[in-house]
């Protein structure tokens, strides 16, 4: 039994799924700033609908970003620790490919998600596969968005991203697509073997916001 889950967002999402594919339990929950609180009760939540425990579970999927640094290592430290404890294997995956992939576009398209800062976090992707995967052309990489509207200048784009920053990536009309990667796509991605697997490590592409001290400074 595989759960999947990512937390590189703004969003919570966790989704169990069965060896075959067959989703069990799933939710979503969207709170920038309470990833440690959510994360942990909404497994606990998708192991109970599927009246199973932990150990029941085989493997883990984990969304590796990019992502701002706090609710992404939420995430990645659950995930390592609940695959080592239980013994199972854990697999990371760029949670940029996991919107990419839920993407119905026919064509290439890219994928832009809010890194604050007024930057995003952006990358290219393929027309879709006969199997819906889509092989990454160029990222994950972080910017301005006024300074890569070139690069994505006729390309769909899809992501929280261009929902912040239509104006300044010069996007006409939204697609209507999801903002935030989906644990579901995520279990199934795995499962079918559409989206490519990892070291659950994470995609930060830049240093943290807060940083330790180097201790205190003279006054003198």
């Amino acid at each position: 039994m595989l759960l999947a889950f990512d937390t590189s967002s703004a969003a919570v999402t966790v989704a169990l799924a069965s060896p075959s594919g067959e989703l069990l339990a799933s939710s979503s929950s969207v709170d920038a700033l309470r990833h440690g609180e959510l994360l942990a009760p909404a497994i606990a939540d998708a192991l109970a609908k599927a009246r199973c425990g932990p150990r029941d579970l085989t493997r883990i999927a984990v969304g590796t970003g990019p992502g701002p640094f706090t609710g992404l290592r939420v995430g990645l430290v659950t995930a390592r620790t609940m695959a080592d404890v239980l013994g199972i294997e854990l697999v990371g995956v760029c949670s940029l490919d996991i919107i990419a992939r839920g993407s119905t576009v026919d064509g290439p398209v890219a994928v832009a998600t809010d890194a604050r800062r007024k930057e995003i976090y952006w990358a290219l992707y393929d027309a879709p596969a006969a199997d819906g995967s889509r092989r990454r052309l160029e990222g994950p990489a972080v910017d301005k968005p006024g300074n890569v509207a070139h690069v994505l200048a006729g390309l769909p784009v899809i992501g929280r991203g261009v929902t912040l920053y239509s104006e300044s990536l010069q996007v006409g009309a939204l697609l209507d697509a999801a903002e935030f990667p989906s644990a579901e796509m995520l279990a199934r991605g795995v499962v079918d073997g559409t989206l490519p697997v990892g070291a659950a490590d994470p995609l930060y592409l830049r240093r943290p916001d807060v940083t330790m001290s180097s201790g205190p400074k003279s006054v003198l």
